[in-house]
């Protein structure tokens, strides 16, 4: 039954690796040819060990960046699923927030001979050290759902994950359309995700850029939020009392925080999807219910669900198989008219 369940997961993302090489363009349709040599897991036994190949599972340790959001615990469900369902062996550890602690967890799992290692990292800088250990090693590393920034290439085999510039570029192409009838003065106000991560630079990034040239939309406020609700909140909170009815959207990196927002928005005595506009992204089940309310506007959706995409990967790498640079998955854009319809589909 295990190995059905396994060849069913390999032909459903078969298309996901498929779509990648056409959308990625450039080097990231390759394999990467810096990426480091993958010995198959049969000729990587540890001296001392006695068991044919094809008698142990394949040990996965993934080191996870946190619980700070609905996304992230459904990020965590998926995995922790998929691994069961690949029969793979999964070391998790879970590093609340601290880059320390993902260090320390990636060289514990150097200590005890991991086939593999994966990282959610917490943000992009500081890894260099750490991942050439696990090369020197002979670990394969895999970065999921967010990126790290390397001298190195080959330090890391492949990224799995969402392309967050795109989503940034979704969030303002809605607010483009959704306010072109709105005057010669929008403002805008923006929460932030964790300093120095990925998905907030480059949200941040792929939504300035598109509105750059546009006179009529003026960023009047700016400030990380950490991805939470309790932040969230809290800053929308300052962002009221400094800017008041000036604010007419609130770009929100997750729904975490755009939750918060919208708490502090009412509280505000104004009214969240009408007095403000609000795009937010992620797409979890409470963003759906007030989206269905009429107080969330859009959500740019940000597929959480990475478990099967990643196990397959791993058993790529087990049978020392070449994988592109990057693999994108893809993800959609859904409106506040499409929400009572869509609300009960959402899996997180």
């Amino acid at each position: 039954m295990r190995g059905r369940s396994v060849r069913i997961i390999y032909i459903c993302l078969a298309c996901v690796f498929a779509l990648t090489a056409c959308r990625a363009g450039g080097s990231e349709q390759t394999a990467n040819s810096n990426s480091p040599t993958i010995t198959p897991i049969a000729n990587r036994f540890s001296e001392g060990e006695t068991e044919l190949p094809d008698s142990r599972k394949i040990r996965l340790g993934f080191s996870q960046l946190g619980s700070e959001s609905d996304w992230r615990l459904a990020n965590t469900e998926s995995i922790r699923e998929a691994a069961e369902e690949a029969g793979i062996e999964l070391l998790f550890d879970n590093a609340e927030q601290s880059q320390q602690k993902q260090v320390e967890a990636v060289r514990s799992f150097i200590a005890q001979k991991v086939d593999v290692i994966a990282i959610a990292p917490v943000i992009e800088t500081g890894w260099e050290p750490v991942l050439q250990e696990a090369k020197q090693a002979g670990i394969p590393v895999i970065v999921s759902d967010r990126f790290v920034e390397l001298q190195d290439p080959s330090l890391v085999v492949t990224f799995v994950g969402s392309d967050f510039y795109d989503e940034g570029q979704k969030a303002a192409k809605y607010m483009i359309d959704k306010m072109r009838d709105q005057g010669d003065r929008i403002g805008i106000v923006e929460l932030r995700g964790t300093e120095g991560s990925t998905p907030s630079i480059e949200r941040g990034s792929g939504f300035h850029d598109l509105i750059k040239d546009r006179e009529n939309f003026k960023l009047l406020e700016s400030e990380s939020a950490d991805f939470t609700f309790a932040k969230g909140k809290e800053v929308m909170r300052k962002f009221l009392e400094r800017r008041g009815s000036d604010i007419k959207v609130l770009f929100s990196h997750n729904d975490d925080m755009a939750l918060g927002a919208v708490e502090a928005i009412e509280e505000f005595g104004m009214r969240p999807g009408k007095d403000i506009i609000i795009i937010s992204v992620d797409g979890t089940r409470k963003a759906f219910e007030k989206m269905a309310e009429g107080k969330i506007n859009c959500i740019v959706e940000c597929n959480p669900l990475l478990g099967p995409i990643l196990m397959q990967l791993v058993m790529e790498i087990s049978e020392g198989r070449s994988l592109p640079n990057r693999i994108v998955t893809p993800e959609s854009v859904f409106t506040e008219s499409m929400a009572a319809a869509e609300v009960n589909n959402r899996k997180y």
